[in-house]
């Protein structure tokens, strides 16, 4: 096993050439790089090829990381820099021996280092490069979090009577000590690896609770003792630019963070509450690359309908939901859609979440006076084909919106209702007279997102009688649905990831006469279904057979009322 090298064992199973070792091996001696590595570098192999090749000839398991559940304790056996040093990773216990998963599992000088520093004799198994660097980076970051909250604790071991006491503040030179900074960035870290969209950290009476937004559901990663709370708190502002000595009133910073060669920009409120201050910091995605009206998960009948509505050169598009159910993104996907040289593309945003070349964004700033209205009013008089507006919030954007669509620019902007309908009598609510929400609207997209069924773990089962109720169908029929066992990929949930579910209303010339002759909430929505408008619920219940989503998320819709 030991005396063939990887290189060799390549070139016998016809992987690569002779010529191409060759090349590989001139390169090593300059780049210090494994050859693995370099040839996957090379594009020449990938790591799945080279993980077949060594367990053909070795006869040694893979690891499956998306199928088995890593031990947690199994991982503490060692400490992270072995783990590093030789790209392994322990991942369970059999028996008294140690399961380890190795990038290069002949490599008889990591089996004895890892023998050495666990204790247990160890049962080697292959696995790529990236999936072990993805489990180091997982498993070792909530030990960092434990280890740096052990010692903020033990840095910074205030009472509680000091903690609630505006005199005895902790320093900016106190708090830029090694603990806290770690602490908060190992958070930090840990939650964009999770793919979060928000950190919570949360004071009680005997703790502090930290818990992870992953795909809209908070899930709790941390307890911290509450003496480690004002220095916690004094680190997240100085990094967000806010007032460490007030300590009474609510806050809002932001921050910029480099994780993993990505710049993350985070927004932070701070809220006061009866335990201390509370810090809910928002992870925000603005990498633009991966957004396509494709990638919205729509149906052919929804992207029919979505292009239709873009296509118009004037009108207001609105997409409107709950707060995180992807209406930014929607408006984001259709701005990529309509940007070109030919287009002048303004946006006013509270605050940007994507960074778009090619459109000229602008931030709300409040306390300058920079306002929705009256940045749409300045954006007006800088020659715009289309204009994005963060949110209608009040009755002068919304008016400003409508003169701008109905003097011939596209509107897009986003709204909160609980349908496409109802955003109409918003509209009116607002104080926009009917016939001029008729003229200026060209098409509302209402969204909600649902988590999707983990690939890795779906099964089939026959639905319930309670199920079918639901669905409205007969309890003597036999329906399959679907859900996820839970397995590590999907970290035991069933879920891995969302997808948008979506009534898309087009202001059509007859749907434009309805809304003058009955501005009446339900006749609209009629009126739209009538002319083939799906429901948000009718939307999920697709998904629902097709499989992608389960019943549970159909009924938290359906709680919503659609």
């Amino acid at each position: 096993m030991a005396s063939k090298k990887l290189g060799d064992l390549l070139v016998d199973y016809g992987i690569i050439t002779k010529e191409q070792l060759e090349s590989a091996l001139k390169k090593q001696k300059y780049r210090g790089k494994r050859i693995g590595e370099i040839l996957v570098s090379e594009k020449i192999v990938t790591e799945d090829e080279i993980v077949d090749v060594l367990q053909m000839q070795t006869g040694i398991p893979k690891a499956y990381f998306d199928e088995y559940f890593v031990d947690k304790k199994a991982v503490l056996t060692i400490p992270e820099g072995l783990a590093q040093k030789y790209n392994l990773i322990p991942i369970s216990f059999n028996g008294d021996k140690l399961n380890v998963a190795m990038s290069d599992p002949m490599n008889m000088f990591a089996l004895d280092d890892v023998r050495i520093a666990s204790g247990y004799e160890v049962v080697p198994m292959i696995a790529t490069s990236t999936q072990i660097r993805r489990a180091i980076e997982t498993y070792y970051t909530s030990q960092k979090i434990e280890k740096a909250a052990a010692e903020a604790t033990k840095n910074y071991n205030i009472s509680p009577k000091e903690i609630d006491d505006n005199e005895a503040g902790i320093s900016r030179e106190n708090v830029n000590e090694a603990p806290i900074v770690k602490l908060v960035d190992f958070i930090i870290r840990e939650a964009v690896r999770l793919q979060s969209s928000d950190i919570h950290i949360e004071p009680f009476e005997k703790y502090i609770r930290v818990r992870y937004r992953i795909d809209g559901e908070l899930h709790e990663k941390q307890k911290i003792q509450t003496q480690s709370l004002q220095a916690i708190m004094t680190r997240i502002k100085i990094i967000s630019n806010l007032n460490i000595a007030e300590k009474r009133l609510p806050q809002d910073g932001r921050m910029k963070v480099f994780i993993d060669g990505k710049n993350i920009d985070l927004r932070v409120s701070i809220l006061p509450t009866i335990f201390g201050e509370k810090a809910v910091i928002r992870i925000l995605k603005n990498d633009s690359k991966n957004i396509s009206k494709e990638k919205l998960g729509m149906g052919k009948e929804s992207m029919q309908k979505l292009e239709n509505i873009i296509k118009s050169p004037y009108g207001i598009i609105l997409t409107t939901g709950p707060t995180g159910s992807g209406k930014s993104t929607t408006l984001y996907a259709i701005l990529k859609e309509l940007n070109d040289e030919h287009r002048n593309i303004v946006t006013v945003e509270d605050p940007v979440e994507y960074m778009m070349e090619g459109i000229n964004q602008v931030n709300v700033n409040v306390k300058a006076g920079l306002t929705f209205s009256s940045g749409l009013r300045a954006i007006l008089r800088q020659d715009p084909d289309i204009i994005m507006i963060g949110e209608m919030r009040d009755n002068e954007t919304a008016e400003i919106a409508v003169r701008a669509a109905i003097t011939g620019h596209l509107v897009l902007s986003t709204i909160h209702t609980n349908g496409a309908a109802a955003s109409i009598i918003r509209l009116f609510d607002m104080g926009i007279q009917p016939y001029l929400v008729a003229n200026s609207l060209s098409g509302i997209i209402a969204q909600r997102l649902v988590k999707r069924i983990c690939p890795n773990c779906r099964e089939e089962y026959e639905a319930k009688a309670y199920e079918k109720k639901i669905l409205g169908i007969d309890n003597s029929r036999k329906i399959i649905l679907y859900r996820g066992k839970g397995c590590p990929k999907c970290n035991g949930t069933g879920y891995l990831g969302r997808t948008g579910v979506y009534e898309i209303m087009e202001i059509t010339k007859e749907m434009r006469d309805k809304i003058v002759e009955n501005p009446d909430i339900d006749f609209i929505e009629r009126q739209a279904i009538e002319n083939g408008m799906s429901t948000i619920r009718s939307s999920c219940e697709k998904l629902v057979y097709e499989g992608k989503t389960t019943i549970d998320e159909l009924i938290k819709i359906a709680f919503l009322g659609n």
